[in-house]
């Protein structure tokens, strides 16, 4: 096993490039989203961070600390502190992190656990935090928040059922909470003085059920849980049994997957197919209902819930007015990897990305989605505007290149069959009269592009693998293309063959002309950042990029003064192109880094990575 070091260790004497924002939410962290008490703030996991985002202006803070993907949030209920748990690699210890939430600063680590905290909950009065740990572990643990240090622990389930996998506490007393799971649900108490806890476990009878959520009535004379099977279960933590159980018939899609109980009384609930639903106990026959995209993971009440918040596992973020049951779309991410992103020429005002089977256009100081196209089951590879603005020229792994009007998103054109194993790469010529290509298979293609037309000028078959990246130069005379089979060629636009080779014992993944056009600098998994003369292709010097995994992108400035890089160490960096020395590091993604690029005007860097993550720092210079 290797050893971690921190990110901060290799950037010691380095500037820190200021994150400005971030367009990411994990929608898959069940009851991830949180509104806080004050009634102000979001607060939801994206990776190993934490983002506080207001809910009335743009503003973010994030807290930094996790060193692996957060699993679980949690709020106390005087909003005091926010309590966060993560994942780590098996059998090793899984961090508990306690937040002061005003301060926005750590305030204590909590190392019991191994592998993986699955759920967190405070006690009414922030006495206490329980903690269950994740199927590695299988242990629950209470914790003093005055103290910052374990009371006690048990074994969260019995032998015979499997994991418990959420736990709440009860909304009055400091010393009762449940935990429910795979045919589990037991009520504990806490036995201060003896340092113990002491389980009941509930009767449901007959009944066998895999529990997915769990909510309290605010008196505690009742909890309810929602199951895999889509029903819903009303326990007595009095009596320890089950009070009712519903709906008899038409069950919920795909399981319970978020419930939360309102203080006038009823229950919200959500499903795994998207249906959120208000119903009441005993029938639980929908009284209002609405269908939204992606299985619902959170409900949360602003206030005492005549408006509330709901997270789904396709990163949406919705806000629901209880009264008209109608819902607005408030954040929108993506939840795949993050492939390419560009700026159209000359204005840093919006700027597009893909992922997965869609494009997206952002409004780059807002974070707001203005534009998405979706070609369904295709993975879209790469982008790029061309350079009057009328099209976005797409990528896609079927083999096609598509492209689309960027106001609309109307498809424009599709030019069939342009690569055998999909295409890996796309760029534009300034003139707008060339799209260049790069397949999987590793040929580059010279497309013209007519106003009806459009025809294949040559099929240039050098590389022996996939072609990773695309660049032309400005007079539109040359492009190089970076390959994974070792190679860079630059490629004579004009007379169409090749003008010069590159060789390296690396897979090339991203490349950059110098504005200046003699010279390139290439990047890739050997983590070396090269520089090469255009002429003969020669080396003129190496640098080592990164201490840990490949260099995914790369951008350059228009003047060439700076440059900057990304990837799977997770860090952004700005380098000096002259003097070779990293300048500035950007710390704050939680995934690889897919792609990287400096807006024009040179006033933002805008990175994207492997967990769905956008993004947007302050360029560190004067432009």
């Amino acid at each position: 096993m290797e050893t971690q070091t921190s990110p901060k260790d290799e950037v010691a004497e380095v500037a820190e490039l200021e994150l400005e924002a971030v367009i990411g939410f994990n929608g898959h962290v069940p009851t991830g989203l949180k509104c806080h008490p004050d009634q102000e703030h979001l607060v939801y996991p994206l990776g190993c961070t934490i983002l506080i985002q207001a809910l009335n202006t743009q503003e973010q803070n994030f807290l930094h600390g996790h060193g692996n993907n957060v699993s679980c949030v949690t709020i106390s209920k005087s909003g005091v502190y926010i309590a966060s748990g993560q994942v780590t690699f098996m059998g090793f210890k899984a961090d508990i992190i306690l937040w002061h939430y005003k301060k926005r600063e750590l305030i204590a680590r909590l190392s019991l656990h191994k592998g993986k905290i699955e759920a967190l909950a405070f006690s009414p009065n922030d006495l206490y935090l329980v903690s269950l740990g994740g199927p590695d572990d299988g242990s629950v643990v209470v914790w003093s928040i005055a103290k910052r240090d374990a009371i006690c622990g048990s074994p969260a389930a019995g032998l015979n059922v499997g994991n418990a996998t959420t736990v709440i506490f009860s909304k009055c007393c400091d010393e009762m909470f449940v935990t429910a799971g795979n045919g589990t649900i037991r009520v504990w108490e806490l036995d201060l003085p003896n340092r113990k806890i002491w389980p009941t476990e509930c009767q449901t009878g007959q009944m066998k059920r895999i529990v997915m959520s769990i909510s309290m009535a605010d008196d505690d004379s009742f909890f309810y849980v929602g199951t895999t099977t889509g029903d819903i279960l009303k326990m007595s933590p009095r009596t320890k049994l089950l009070a009712d159980t519903g709906p008899a018939k038409d069950r919920f899609s795909l399981g319970v997957s978020a419930i939360r109980c309102l203080k006038m009384g009823g229950l919200l609930v959500g499903s795994g197919a998207g249906l959120l639903v208000f119903c009441k106990s005993p029938s639980y026959k929908p009284i209002k209902k609405i269908q939204l995209q992606g299985g619902i993971t959170s409900i949360t009440l602003r206030g005492e819930g005549h408006q509330f918040f709901v997270g789904t596992e396709e990163s949406h973020i919705y806000r629901v007015n209880f009264t008209d049951f109608k819902e607005t779309l408030i954040t929108t991410c993506h939840f795949e990897a993050v492939e390419d992103i560009v700026f159209p020429f000359g204005t840093a005002e919006l700027f597009a990305t893909c992922a997965k089977k869609d494009i997206r256009v952002w409004h780059t100081l807002s974070n707001r989605e203005l534009l998405r196209i979706t070609v369904p089951n295709m993975t879209c590879r790469g982008i790029d505007f061309m350079r009057d603005g009328k099209s976005i020229i797409s990528a896609w792994d079927d083999g096609k290149i598509r492209a689309f009007a960027p106001e609309t998103g109307r498809l424009m054109y599709v030019i069939n069959n342009a690569h055998r194993i999909g295409v890996t790469a796309i760029a534009t010529t300034s003139d707008c009269k060339r799209v260049i290509s790069g397949g999987g298979e590793g040929e580059v293609r010279v497309w013209q592009i007519g106003h009806q037309t459009r025809k294949l000028e040559e099929a240039l078959k050098e590389h022996k693998s996939s072609v990773s990246c695309i660049r032309v130069t400005k007079s539109n005379e040359q492009c190089v293309t970076a390959s994974t089979d070792g190679t860079c060629i630059i490629w004579d636009l004009v007379r169409l063959r090749r003008n010069q080779m590159i060789l390296a014992n690396t897979l090339f993944q991203c490349v950059c002309y110098h504005p200046e056009e003699f010279q390139i600098i290439t990047s890739g998994t050997d983590r070396k950042i090269a520089y090469w003369e255009v002429f003969d292709g020669s080396v003129i010097r190496e640098l080592d990029g990164s201490l840990s995994g490949a260099i995914n992108g790369m951008d350059i400035t228009v003047e060439g003064v700076h440059f900057v890089t990304g990837g799977n160490d997770h860090l952004v960096k700005v380098w000096d192109y002259s003097e070779g020395e990293v300048t500035h590091v950007g710390v704050g993604h939680s995934g690889n880094i897919t792609r990287i690029r400096i807006s024009p005007g040179n006033q933002y860097i805008v990175s994207v990575s492997a967990d769905g993550a956008i993004l947007r720092w302050k360029y560190p210079f004067p432009s």
